[in-house]
Protein backbone atom coordinates (compact mmCIF):
# COMPACT_ATOMS: atom_id res chain seq x y z
CA UNK A 1 0.00 0.00 0.00
CA UNK A 2 1.40 3.38 -0.94
CA UNK A 3 1.43 6.64 0.94
CA UNK A 4 -1.53 8.70 1.47
CA UNK A 5 -1.92 11.98 0.56
CA UNK A 6 -4.23 14.48 2.27
CA UNK A 7 -6.36 14.71 -0.98
CA UNK A 8 -7.31 11.08 0.06
CA UNK A 9 -8.39 12.07 3.86
CA UNK A 10 -11.77 12.93 4.83
CA UNK A 11 -12.65 14.74 7.78
CA UNK A 12 -16.64 13.98 8.79
CA UNK A 13 -17.99 16.66 11.50
CA UNK A 14 -20.86 16.67 13.38
CA UNK A 15 -22.35 20.31 13.12
CA UNK A 16 -24.10 21.08 16.22
CA UNK A 17 -21.17 21.72 19.22
CA UNK A 18 -18.47 21.28 16.91
CA UNK A 19 -19.06 24.31 14.13
CA UNK A 20 -21.80 25.76 15.84
CA UNK A 21 -23.05 25.81 20.14
CA UNK A 22 -26.32 24.56 20.86
CA UNK A 23 -29.15 26.68 22.64
CA UNK A 24 -30.78 25.34 25.78
CA UNK A 25 -33.22 23.32 23.68
CA UNK A 26 -30.62 21.21 21.91
CA UNK A 27 -32.04 22.46 18.50
CA UNK A 28 -30.77 25.37 15.88
CA UNK A 29 -33.56 26.68 14.86
CA UNK A 30 -33.64 29.27 12.34
CA UNK A 31 -30.27 30.38 9.99
CA UNK A 32 -30.29 34.26 12.45
CA UNK A 33 -29.51 31.92 15.74
CA UNK A 34 -26.63 29.61 14.12
CA UNK A 35 -23.60 30.85 14.92
CA UNK A 36 -19.80 29.56 14.35
CA UNK A 37 -17.78 28.46 17.55
CA UNK A 38 -14.25 30.91 17.54
CA UNK A 39 -11.99 29.13 15.46
CA UNK A 40 -14.33 27.04 13.82
CA UNK A 41 -14.63 28.33 10.30
CA UNK A 42 -10.40 28.87 10.50
CA UNK A 43 -10.37 25.16 11.66
CA UNK A 44 -12.15 24.44 7.95
CA UNK A 45 -10.42 26.64 6.09
CA UNK A 46 -6.96 24.98 7.66
CA UNK A 47 -7.93 21.62 6.54
CA UNK A 48 -9.06 22.69 3.11
CA UNK A 49 -6.55 24.33 1.91
CA UNK A 50 -4.57 21.38 3.44
CA UNK A 51 -6.57 19.42 0.84
CA UNK A 52 -8.64 17.53 3.17
CA UNK A 53 -12.37 16.64 1.68
CA UNK A 54 -14.49 18.16 4.65
CA UNK A 55 -18.01 17.06 5.22
CA UNK A 56 -21.22 17.34 7.66
CA UNK A 57 -23.25 14.86 9.13
CA UNK A 58 -25.52 15.29 11.79
CA UNK A 59 -28.48 13.71 13.45
CA UNK A 60 -31.27 16.73 12.90
CA UNK A 61 -34.44 15.23 14.94
CA UNK A 62 -35.67 18.70 15.21
CA UNK A 63 -37.12 17.97 11.45
CA UNK A 64 -38.72 14.98 12.76
CA UNK A 65 -40.29 16.71 15.79
CA UNK A 66 -41.83 19.36 13.46
CA UNK A 67 -39.19 22.06 15.50
CA UNK A 68 -37.88 23.46 12.48
CA UNK A 69 -38.48 22.87 8.33
CA UNK A 70 -36.19 21.55 5.54
CA UNK A 71 -36.03 25.55 4.38
CA UNK A 72 -35.07 26.20 7.88
CA UNK A 73 -32.30 23.54 7.50
CA UNK A 74 -31.52 24.74 4.28
CA UNK A 75 -31.13 28.44 5.50
CA UNK A 76 -28.74 27.43 8.19
CA UNK A 77 -26.66 25.33 6.16
CA UNK A 78 -26.88 28.40 3.77
CA UNK A 79 -25.21 30.78 6.25
CA UNK A 80 -22.63 27.90 7.75
CA UNK A 81 -21.31 27.81 4.21
CA UNK A 82 -21.24 31.60 3.77
CA UNK A 83 -18.91 31.95 7.49
CA UNK A 84 -16.61 28.76 5.91
CA UNK A 85 -16.10 30.52 2.37
CA UNK A 86 -15.79 33.68 4.10
CA UNK A 87 -12.75 32.07 5.97
CA UNK A 88 -10.94 30.63 2.87
CA UNK A 89 -12.48 27.04 3.56
CA UNK A 90 -14.87 24.67 2.04
CA UNK A 91 -17.64 22.05 3.32
CA UNK A 92 -17.85 19.54 0.58
CA UNK A 93 -21.30 18.13 1.13
CA UNK A 94 -23.79 17.64 4.16
CA UNK A 95 -25.38 14.37 5.17
CA UNK A 96 -28.08 14.51 7.99
CA UNK A 97 -30.39 12.43 9.87
CA UNK A 98 -34.20 13.79 9.99
CA UNK A 99 -35.57 11.24 11.83
CA UNK A 100 -36.35 11.04 15.64
CA UNK A 101 -34.39 9.57 17.84
CA UNK A 102 -37.01 7.05 18.25
CA UNK A 103 -37.13 5.74 14.76
CA UNK A 104 -35.13 2.36 13.88
CA UNK A 105 -33.39 4.23 10.71
CA UNK A 106 -29.62 3.45 9.74
CA UNK A 107 -28.86 7.03 8.98
CA UNK A 108 -29.27 7.92 12.73
CA UNK A 109 -25.60 8.31 14.94
CA UNK A 110 -24.92 6.38 16.40
CA UNK A 111 -25.62 3.61 13.62
CA UNK A 112 -23.50 3.58 10.97
CA UNK A 113 -25.03 4.16 7.94
CA UNK A 114 -25.17 7.75 7.26
CA UNK A 115 -21.21 7.46 7.86
CA UNK A 116 -21.67 4.58 5.03
CA UNK A 117 -23.26 6.67 3.06
CA UNK A 118 -20.55 9.43 2.64
CA UNK A 119 -18.02 6.69 2.19
CA UNK A 120 -19.73 5.32 -0.86
CA UNK A 121 -20.64 8.57 -2.27
CA UNK A 122 -17.57 10.05 -1.90
CA UNK A 123 -15.40 7.00 -2.69
CA UNK A 124 -13.45 6.63 0.93
CA UNK A 125 -12.40 4.64 3.19
CA UNK A 126 -12.52 4.29 6.58
CA UNK A 127 -9.39 3.75 7.40
CA UNK A 128 -8.30 7.77 6.26
CA UNK A 129 -11.44 9.20 7.91
CA UNK A 130 -12.01 11.07 11.30
CA UNK A 131 -15.22 12.01 12.47
CA UNK A 132 -15.16 14.92 14.58
CA UNK A 133 -18.24 15.32 17.51
CA UNK A 134 -18.87 16.42 20.92
CA UNK A 135 -20.99 13.09 21.73
CA UNK A 136 -20.85 9.89 22.06
CA UNK A 137 -23.04 8.87 19.82
CA UNK A 138 -20.46 10.49 16.86
CA UNK A 139 -17.41 8.63 18.48
CA UNK A 140 -19.28 5.67 18.16
CA UNK A 141 -20.88 6.10 14.70
CA UNK A 142 -17.33 6.36 13.42
CA UNK A 143 -16.01 3.45 15.20
CA UNK A 144 -18.53 1.43 14.04
CA UNK A 145 -17.67 2.27 10.31
CA UNK A 146 -13.98 1.73 11.01
CA UNK A 147 -12.84 5.46 11.17
CA UNK A 148 -11.23 7.66 13.70
CA UNK A 149 -13.24 8.92 16.53
CA UNK A 150 -12.24 12.82 17.68
CA UNK A 151 -14.01 13.93 20.91
CA UNK A 152 -13.80 17.87 21.00
CA UNK A 153 -14.77 19.47 24.03
CA UNK A 154 -16.96 22.35 22.68
CA UNK A 155 -20.97 21.86 22.80
CA UNK A 156 -20.94 18.71 24.88
CA UNK A 157 -17.90 17.22 24.90
CA UNK A 158 -16.65 18.24 28.37
CA UNK A 159 -19.89 16.34 29.43
CA UNK A 160 -19.67 13.49 27.28
CA UNK A 161 -15.73 13.47 28.65
CA UNK A 162 -16.75 13.25 32.13
CA UNK A 163 -19.69 10.99 31.87
CA UNK A 164 -18.93 8.31 28.87
CA UNK A 165 -16.60 5.30 28.28
CA UNK A 166 -14.98 6.49 25.15
CA UNK A 167 -14.47 4.25 21.97
CA UNK A 168 -10.88 3.23 22.12
CA UNK A 169 -8.25 5.24 20.36
CA UNK A 170 -10.27 8.32 20.59
CA UNK A 171 -8.55 11.64 20.23
CA UNK A 172 -9.21 14.25 22.10
CA UNK A 173 -8.94 18.27 21.68
CA UNK A 174 -9.90 21.62 23.09
CA UNK A 175 -11.87 22.37 19.82
CA UNK A 176 -11.98 21.88 16.25
CA UNK A 177 -9.04 24.03 15.41
CA UNK A 178 -6.69 22.84 18.25
CA UNK A 179 -7.60 19.22 16.30
CA UNK A 180 -7.19 20.81 12.38
CA UNK A 181 -3.82 22.55 13.48
CA UNK A 182 -2.76 19.02 14.89
CA UNK A 183 -4.00 16.91 12.06
CA UNK A 184 -2.18 19.31 9.34
CA UNK A 185 1.20 19.79 12.07
CA UNK A 186 1.12 15.22 11.78
CA UNK A 187 0.93 15.43 7.76
CA UNK A 188 3.40 18.10 7.22
CA UNK A 189 6.13 15.78 9.32
CA UNK A 190 4.92 12.87 7.52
Amino acid sequence: MGTTTAGNKLIILDRDGVLNPVDEGGVVKSADAWQPIAGSMDAVALLTQAGYTVVVAANQSGLGRGLLSMQDVNDIHGKMHQHVQKAGGRIDGIWFCPHKATADCDCRKPKAGMIADIFDRLNRDAAHTWLVGDSLRDLQAIEAAGGHPVLVLTGKGKQTLSTEELPENTQVFDDLLAFAQYLVQQEEGA
